[in-house]
């Protein structure tokens, strides 16, 4: 079994917003620099190869935790939103409640007109994820929500209707293992990347 540790990206001014941003490349904001500024990997991760989105925002988050060499992987890159990037979930709704709640409602196959669905996420990460597990070296990769979310998908079965199984904080990291063919299965969720020691107010990143 292959160790995968996955991470999100530090917060950008669109996360601030509520904007989806899909593939459009945005920066991390200050706010977003300066909190992934107090991330400390954990010892055991330290060794891993790097792994990331080529999206900058994933590239930044990675160099500000420590990675000196990074494997740029495409397949890493956010869920496609199409027409919805740029967009707030709560416009897109009030704009045409029926045709997104029937979009909403396809669990995996839900994708944004123009955009991809987790279903199609999982394909494309399907070879990295098959190099990783034949490589049998344990990496950690920067990368998005969407792409968590659908790997965390495949992991549990959840077909992505309904609450998922678990509640992800998006500012920790995640770990999965990989079996030889590549199939994923989760270890550990929600490890905290804030040292103990910082007090500095931060509720947990669950949007």
């Amino acid at each position: 079994m292959t160790r995968l540790v996955l991470v999100r990206h530090g917060p950008t001014r669109w996360n601030e917003e509520g904007r989806i941003q899909g593939r459009t490349d945005v920066a991390l904001s200050a706010a977003g620099v300066a909190e992934v500024r107090r991330w400390r990997l954990p010892a055991e991760f330290q060794a891993d190869r790097w792994f990331s989105s080529p999206l900058l925002r994933a590239v930044q988050t990675a160099r500000l935790l420590g990675a000196i060499e990074i494997n740029f992987e495409p397949m890493l890159g956010e869920m496609r939103w199409g027409t919805w990037e740029g967009r707030r979930l709560d416009e897109i709704r009030n704009d045409d409640p029926g045709g997104t709640a029937d979009i909403e409602a396809r669990g995996l196959d839900f994708a944004p007109p123009g955009g991809e669905s987790p279903r199609l996420v999982q394909g494309r990460a399907a070879p990295f994820l098959a190099a990783r597990a034949r490589a049998a070296a344990p990496a950690i990769a920067v990368t998005h929500k969407g792409v968590i979310r659908a790997l965390y998908a495949q992991a549990t079965g959840w077909p992505m209707l309904g609450k998922p199984p678990d509640r992800l904080d998006w500012s920790a990291a995640h770990v999965f293992t990989l079996g030889p063919s590549g199939a994923l299965s989760v270890e550990r969720l929600n490890v905290r990347l804030r040292s103990v020691d910082d007090d500095t107010p931060c509720p947990p990143r669950l949007f």
